[in-house]
């Protein structure tokens, strides 16, 4: 994985920015919101694009032998791919309810019936024959988290760890819970009186006043949601990825001031970025913003994009201007690129409607829209971004596969290299919400 950088106009966008808001948005938000209507008991179909050089998205194709084919993983997958279905024991087909990634592993869980999960990528075997639920027993589950050696299962009376490495018959670490009398589930990472990390110590404690409702954990920085719709965050802030305004850490968790007074309803954290959807469905984000993971103007991955059309004979042979000049032109506005957004910065993805999901990569960001369209924008080396090229961009484009399948997205999912996203088809988004349907 690479690391971040540090530049010299890193300080330079330490302050917050306002993007494109488009004035008649809020007098739409009535009839958008209501088409956001949750799709319960509907079939979502998964798929998958980016990183897949362990098999995390398509797995290898059996010949008609039975046996594995002997080629490799295809690395990139620059458009969605569906996932395969899962089958039971009892050669059911099992209905992918949520999907959680690391940087090499998938895994599903099947909430229908006897609950159970699969894994995908390194170190499994998963085919559209296979349930691969491999040596961890998780029937009953209700919520699981996975990071790169661990992963974390919720049962309605106890959380468990396993060690993804050592593939041991028992959890490595596991604690009681109980739940209130309502039996509300367990949302993960976070648990009864506080939240569990990617690494041991496993169970970390979080102040009682916090009265936490969701959180996201970065790569070293956390990003936590009240029950008010506060934002708090702590951790590594080198790259602005708290949103205090500094590029300083905190150790405890540190109300995000910008936001103050302005509820927030999701949360999503990336190596070094963040982002947050408020309540009235408006997008923020913050953080490094090296190849466009914002969705702000980025120096470096401009920069990057006019070097590869250099060397492909791609770049348009204009005459009007100098080289040199046009170089003293680009260091004249250079104010205008932003490396790190230590604020939250408002996001304005699409003028016509709202956010209702938002996930981050490493350093790329999906988000969904009310009407059921997915954008992505950033890093996009391996096809994350899902528009079937690998080239970046630091601005949020609409993922055309969903709108030319006539299909809604509902749910996306980021991975560090890779991004999953749940939808349906048109036609049955439009039957589950028929008094309001917006197609």
């Amino acid at each position: 994985m690479l690391l971040p950088r540090h530049s010299s106009s890193s300080l330079a966008a330490c302050a917050p920015a306002v993007l494109k808001k488009n004035k008649n948005k809020r007098n739409r938000r009535l009839v958008l919101r209501t088409a956001s209507v949750e799709l319960l008991g509907v079939q979502m179909r998964w798929f998958g694009f980016g990183f897949n050089a362990f098999g995390q998205i398509c797995v290898q194709e059996k010949s008609g032998r039975g046996e594995s084919s002997s080629a490799p993983h295809q690395v990139k997958i620059s458009h969605p791919a569906e996932l395969s279905s899962h089958v039971d024991r009892s050669r059911c087909c099992l209905k992918t309810s949520q999907i959680r990634v690391s940087w090499s592993r998938r895994a599903s869980l099947h909430l229908e019936g006897d609950s159970c999960l699969s894994l995908a990528g390194f170190g499994e075997s998963v085919s559209s024959e296979d349930c691969g639920i491999s040596k961890i027993e998780s029937r009953g589950c209700k919520d699981l988290f996975i990071s790169e050696s661990h992963l974390t299962l919720a049962f309605p009376d106890r959380i468990e760890t396993w060690d993804l490495q050592k593939r041991e018959k028992s959890p490595s670490w596991s604690m009681d819970i109980k739940t209130d009398a309502e039996g509300s589930d367990v949302n993960l990472p976070l648990v009864p009186g506080g939240y569990i990390a990617l690494k041991p110590p496993f169970y970390c404690t979080l102040p009682g006043h916090l009265k936490a409702r969701s959180l996201a954990l970065g790569a070293e920085h956390a990003v936590l949601l009240t029950a008010t719709g506060a934002v708090y965050s702590w951790g590594l802030g080198s790259h602005g990825q708290l949103g205090h305004g500094g590029l300083t850490s905190e150790e405890e968790p540190r109300v995000v001031e910008a936001l103050w007074g302005m509820p927030m309803t999701h949360v999503a954290t990336g190596g070094w970025h963040s982002a947050c959807i408020s309540d009235g469905g408006d997008l923020y984000v913050w953080g490094w913003n090296e190849s466009g993971q914002l969705g702000l103007p980025s120096r470096g991955l401009r920069k990057s994009q006019q070097k590869t059309s250099q060397q492909t004979g791609e770049l348009c042979c204009d005459t009007s201007t100098p080289p040199d000049e046009k170089l003293k032109e680009e260091e004249e506005h250079e104010d205008v690129f932003i490396s790190i957004q230590a604020f939250p910065a408002l996001l304005d993805v699409s003028s016509s409607c709202e956010i209702r999901a938002v996930s981050c990569g490493s350093r790329h960001t999906a988000a969904v829209t009310t009407t059921g369209d997915l954008y992505t924008w950033g890093w996009g080396e391996y096809g994350q971004l899902g528009h079937q090229t690998v080239t970046s961009s630091d601005e949020p484009q609409r993922v055309e596969f969903f709108r030319a399948e006539q299909m809604r997205v509902l749910d996306v999912v980021c991975g560090t290299w890779n991004t999953f996203a749940a939808a349906v088809k048109e036609e049955v988004a439009c039957a589950e919400n028929s008094t309001k349907c917006t197609c």
